[in-house]
């Protein structure tokens, strides 16, 4: 039997048959082993193969379905494995707040490349616009003017108040999209705006660290009501660069893909060679700076920052 992997806490795996009916699954023990480099041989949004057992309530998966391609991150207490957080995506959307908390440039960075590297899609979405001050909108623009100049498409959004919420729809509509960010950032507030009648638990943010509390504690897929799919995941406090060698980081950020060419050099990093076209276009102001630091932060290897 054939289904989609729509729920995953670690251990089990909801799955959804073709026709319908959901098993609760786990893991056969060979699979488990098999070419085993992440934490998760499974992720939410897989196409798997699965046995049945006799209680025909519970099943056990045989075999993971070639993926179109993922999203993963870095295992923070395991270095070297990463953690693949969803798969077979069409857009992948980080949820982005100014404030309580604040979503680093340096985070919004990593989550972009990491996208890039893996093919999928990527957009941005400014969530809390009802809080923003004047000087808030002000640096929205700027944020927004900065990530739509590099070709990402930006949403902002109140998940409160509903602001702007039709234009997300109709982004959302017949797509499999994972949302992802910051705890704290509303993730949880836009699906329940997203698919009336979820109610998803929402929580506070911690006063201490200006970091949300987790709600969502493992991946989950939901059905959109104007069509499409939806995959809540966990939030994320670090987001760490996993299996991206240091030559090919320049392909990850557009801007500087597309100067590469005109590089001296065939195998430029774009640090400190002769002839760089990204350093002259940084020079220039063609290129942000917060990218450039970005991109020597990630290179470096000070990959994981809030």
């Amino acid at each position: 039997m054939q289904g989609l992997v729509i729920k995953s806490t670690g251990s089990w795996y909801t799955v959804e048959h073709e026709q319908g009916k959901r098993y609760e699954c786990r893991i056969k023990g060979r699979l488990r082993m098999k070419g085993l480099v992440s934490t998760n041989p499974v992720a939410v949004g897989d196409i798997v193969d699965f046995e049945p057992e006799p209680d025909l309530e519970t099943a056990v998966i045989s075999k993971v379905h070639d993926r179109k391609n993922y999203i993963i991150r870095k295992s923070i207490n395991l270095s070297k494995q990463v953690q693949v957080i969803a798969a077979n995506l069409d857009l992948a959307c980080l949820v982005v707040t100014l404030a309580a908390p604040r979503t680093s440039l340096g985070f919004i960075d990593r989550f972009l490349v990491t996208a890039e590297a893996y093919g999928v899609p990527a957009l941005l979405i400014f969530n809390k616009l009802d809080l923003f001050s004047a000087e808030g909108l002000e640096i929205l623009e700027n944020y927004i003017d900065l990530y739509q100049g590099i070709g990402y498409a930006c949403y902002s959004v109140s998940a409160t108040k509903g602001l702007n919420i039709g234009e997300l729809e109709s982004v959302l509509k017949d797509k499999i999209s994972l949302f992802s960010g910051h705890s704290g950032v509303g993730k949880s507030s836009l699906i329940n705006r997203l698919i009336p009648g979820k109610e998803l638990r929402t929580g506070e943010i911690s006063d201490w660290s200006e970091m949300g509390k987790h709600t969502t504690t493992f991946a989950e897929l939901f059905d959109l009501p104007f069509g499409g799919k939806l995959i809540d995941t966990p939030g994320i406090r670090e987001l760490g660069i996993a299996d991206i060698e240091k030559h090919e980081l320049g392909h990850f950020f557009p801007e500087m893909r597309a100067l590469m060419h005109s590089c001296k050099f065939n195998n430029c990093v774009h640090i400190n060679e002769p002839g760089c076209a990204v350093l002259k276009a940084l020079e220039a102001g063609d290129i942000e700076p917060t990218r450039y630091d970005s991109y020597q932060s990630i290179y470096f290897g000070n990959d994981t920052r809030h």
